[in-house]
């Protein structure tokens, strides 16, 4: 009998994921927003939303949220919004609809209710238990693994052979291609500069980039100080696969189409 329940509660998470409709689970971490430096939601009893195509929300309980700093705004919703918006107050500074609820939250969602979601770039700051957390939620069911490799890789772009390595890292991603994380004495940074994008992963961290000198802008990238959860790529560089062509052992990768093409 335990093998059963221990394999149920395995099992069914990820059939909920699979499947079509939205669903919602409670997360253990207690999750905090800042606003002009005031924790306006701070709970220990986050539900997590997964609604089909969107990343994942955190939902705290109204009793959760402060009630002096975030303020109902009068619904004049048409037949097509079913959600209750709040404006976020902290002295002079204001964000206007900055947060949601859903007054009568739709199959799948009904334990919604009384409950209320933040606009994640409104906010100032999100903090799961003590660790800033940037972009998004990090979505329990999305893994990054990154694995020593030998395999041959060579990059090249605008006509030039720009990497060539044989120790790279793959890191795998959920729904994401994979990157080929290469040593930097193994690419022709001599061909590119520092360019000054900048991007943040809440599974990795601030990434930097680099722009051919005469090529294609922001081809590749690298995590200085990854999360401590992501350290094996550390400094290590990678290319969009998007928009270079990549062989492995000799095979050239097909072009992904993704956000990123």
């Amino acid at each position: 009998m335990a093998e059963r329940i221990e394999e149920r509660e395995i099992v069914e998470p990820l059939r909920r994921r699979i499947g079509e409709g939205p669903w919602v689970e409670p997360t253990q971490r207690r999750v905090r927003v800042y606003f002009e430096g005031l924790a306006i939601a701070d709970s220990r009893n986050v539900l997590v939303a997964f609604e089909p195509k969107r990343l994942p929300v955190y939902w705290f309980p109204a009793a959760d949220v402060s009630a002096e700093h975030v303020r109902p705004v009068p619904h004049l919703g048409t037949a097509h919004s079913r959600a209750a918006r709040f404006d976020v107050i902290v002295g002079r500074r204001r964000a206007e609809k900055a947060a949601w609820t859903y007054p009568d939250p739709e199959p799948g969602l009904k334990e919604l209710k009384d409950h209320i979601a933040f606009y994640w770039n409104e906010m100032d700051a999100w903090y799961e238990e003590d660790d800033e957390v940037f972009v998004h939620p990090r979505d329990p069911y999305h893994r990054v693994d990154v694995l020593q490799s030998s395999r041959h890789v060579r990059v090249e772009a605008a006509g030039q052979l720009v990497a060539e390595s044989s120790r790279p890292r793959l890191l795998f991603e959920t729904g994401l291609p994979t990157r080929y994380y290469l040593p930097k004495q193994d690419v022709r940074l001599d061909l590119m500069e520092p360019s000054r994008t900048t991007s943040q992963c809440p599974y990795k961290g601030i990434a930097v980039y680099w722009t051919m000198k005469e090529g294609p802008r922001d081809i590749a990238w690298a995590y200085p100080f990854p999360i401590p959860e992501c350290p094996k790529i550390e400094n290590l560089v990678s290319f969009f696969n998007e928009k270079v062509d990549i062989y492995v052992d000799g095979e050239l990768q097909a072009r992904p189409v993704t956000q990123w093409s």
